[in-house]
């Protein structure tokens, strides 16, 4: 027996927050295609020093992202689905994945928080280390990986060193720094290290915002569809 009353607009509103999940899962999926191909964090990222690959860490985050955009998009249709038909079978699976999802985004939350210097830490480490070979006063293939290395993080973050910078640096700044105008050559070049830390705290932020702003309509679902459950139950008739 089709549910009425009450219990009908709940399952249009069930209907509505599922789209909008759905939707939710859709642009969780465009962010983080977006993170993996821009063009910043790739430049940076594939940069390879004396057999050592950049830091992968965000990489790591930002296939898990894929993955939660993916399996998000096919709980909002389920959900979706399992609201039009009236299903409690449908609508009970729909709510088991949405407690798993929410406890593993919380979890996740809870670990971004934790770590959410250690991306940065990990790119400034390895801007140092090539940072230290250029500096050397022998000339060796190492120091030339190095200068490349560096000139790539420069040319993409528009810095130059580390803000505290030694004499030996200050002399070679000429080839490693970007190339500026005359008027911009006489301040001070941005430190590497803050600009670093802006690039993966602005992208970790966002990041943050899409995945609150998840989890309120996650809780919303989770009640919609315990409510619309019992009023299918209450509406089935008795023999």
């Amino acid at each position: 027996m089709p549910v009425v009353g009450c219990t009908l607009c709940i399952k249009f509103m069930l209907f509505f927050f599922n789209f909008v999940f759905w939707l939710a899962g859709g642009v969780i999926l465009g962010v983080a295609l977006w993170l993996r191909h821009d063009n910043q964090t790739s430049s940076l990222l594939m940069q390879q020093f004396e057999d050592e690959q950049a830091p992968s860490t965000f990489y790591i985050s930002v296939y898990i992202l894929i993955a939660v955009g993916a399996v998000m998009m096919f709980v909002g249709f389920l959900g979706c689905y399992g609201a039009i038909q009236e299903s409690q079978c449908l609508l009970g699976t729909f709510f088991f994945m949405l407690v798993c999802l929410f406890v593993c985004e919380v979890a996740a939350g809870i670990w971004g928080f934790s770590n959410r210097d250690t991306i940065s830490k990990e790119m400034i480490t390895f801007y140092d280390a090539a940072y230290i070979k250029s500096v050397e006063v022998v000339d060796s293939p190492s120091k030339t990986a190095a200068i490349k290395v560096l000139e790539v993080f420069h040319e993409t973050l528009d810095c130059c060193g580390k803000g505290d910078d030694s004499p030996l640096f200050v002399q070679v700044t000429g080839a490693l720094c970007p190339k500026k105008s005359l008027e911009d050559a006489l301040l001070k070049p941005s430190s590497c290290h803050l600009k670093l830390k802006d690039l993966f705290s602005e992208k970790l932020y966002l990041i943050g915002l899409v995945a609150l702003a998840v989890a309120v309509i996650m809780i919303f679902e989770m009640i919609f569809t315990m409510v619309l459950c019992c009023g299918i139950r209450n509406a089935a008739p008795v023999y």
